[in-house]
């Protein structure tokens, strides 16, 4: 499993289009095949900072996804509004601490 963190920061006047355009996409991107799970994350302090965190099945499936056409009408509308570079990570768990 696969985790993928991708952090934005948009311009403030374009955080509503950005949402919008998540809420429109969303499902379609939870049931690519190989998504495991999607989370929307927002900044407790700064408004106009999101952050993704997927799961997917394997490093396949997501390049999968990164060359979908969903992928790239998604992210050619979403790159518009950035007001910095966005950062992505892949991360694999290696260890969760119970209580």
């Amino acid at each position: 499993m696969l985790t993928r963190i991708v952090r934005m920061v948009f311009r403030p006047e374009e955080v509503s289009s950005f949402l919008e355009n998540f809420e429109k996409n969303k499902k379609a991107i939870r049931n690519f095949p190989g998504c495991h799970h999607l989370e929307l994350w927002r900044d407790f302090s700064e408004e106009n900072i999101f952050m993704t965190y997927s799961y997917w099945e394997s490093e396949d499936a997501l390049n999968n996804y990164r060359d979908s056409e969903l992928f790239k009408s998604v992210w050619s509308y979403t790159k518009a509004l950035f007001a910095e570079k966005p950062q992505a990570f892949s991360v694999k768990k290696m260890q969760e601490v119970e209580k």
